[in-house]
This record gives C-alpha cells, structure tokens and sequence, in this order.
C-alpha cells in the first residue's frame, strides 16, 4: 500500500502524488472501499480517485535515484520501439504509456524522435497523433527523472533531449 505524500506512477498520468488515503462518500462509491487521492504531477488541475485494490490501472513506485542514473546511463543502449502494424499504430502508442515500464517509454521516445527526423528528410509532416504521444511519453519520463533525482523538470528534459537526439 501506497502512502500519503508518496509519488507513484499511475497509469498513463504518469508520475501522481498520493494526496490522501480516504473513504469516499459520493454517489456510486463504495463507502467501504478505500481509495488513493491522487494529483497527477503533469496536469495538477485534476484529481484521480483510485480504489486501493485496484487491478485495472497498473501503479507502481517512482524509481528512486540510483535507479534513475542507471536508466539515463542505459538509454544509448536502450532499442528503438518498432511498430508491427501502422494501422495500429496509435493502440500501441497506448499500450506503451499504460503499461508504466520506463524503458518502454524510452522506446518509444527514441523511436518517435526518429520518426520525426526521417519524416522531416523526406519533405514529409509529422503527424499530430505521433506529436502528441512524443510530447506525453516525453513529459511522463521527463517528470518522473525529474522527481527521482529530485532536479528541475527543464534540466531532465535537457538531458533526455541530448541523450536521445
């Protein structure tokens, strides 16, 4: 069990901090059942009530510091995600950010970040779909880095930007 003040990576909000560990009484809540209040980090704005017990969304701890090195040392060796079928491209898109495994979501960063340069070479747009998952997977890796090693999200960014190309 999660505790209150911790940082967790739900889903594909990415990194949440566990504002509270409460019983809800609102309409079509289990009084009984208690629940993480979550704030996702990226959206402050919104609030996740999300039942302790929960088996759909998969959470898991945000990576500590050591951990958190060790990935930024292990990006340049980290494959590129290939895609099976492009017209499934963006169900896989999905996957990737709800699976909440970190080096997926490098994977896909790489592979999104190369995408965008062959496309450019070719004369040819990047699509808004691939825009917006490289700007999500982008900052839910950023802002977990930047939590981890407890530096400012610019910097991270900065460093997963000369990492990656």
């Amino acid at each position: 069990m999660y505790k209150k003040g911790e940082y967790i990576v739900y889903g594909s909000s990415g990194p949440c901090l566990v504002t509270d560990i409460t019983r809800l009484d609102m309409p079509g809540c289990d009084r009984k059942r208690k629940y993480y209040v979550l704030r996702p980090v990226i959206s402050n704005r919104s609030t996740i009530y999300c039942p302790v017990d929960n088996q759909k969304v998969k959470t898991r701890d945000v990576m500590g510091p050591s951990e958190a090195k060790e990935m930024l040392s292990d990006i340049a060796d980290m494959p590129s995600m290939k895609i099976d079928n492009e017209k499934k491209r963006e169900d896989q898109y999905r996957e990737v950010l709800r699976n909440t495994n970190f080096r997926d979501w490098i994977s896909m960063l790489k592979m999104l970040v190369l995408r965008r340069q062959i496309r450019a070479d070719e004369g040819r747009k990047f699509t808004s779909v691939d825009e917006r998952y490289l700007r999500e997977v982008g900052d839910i890796a950023t802002c977990e880095l930047s939590i981890a090693l407890g530096e400012d999200r610019n910097k991270v960014h900065d460093k997963l930007v000369d990492l990656i190309g």
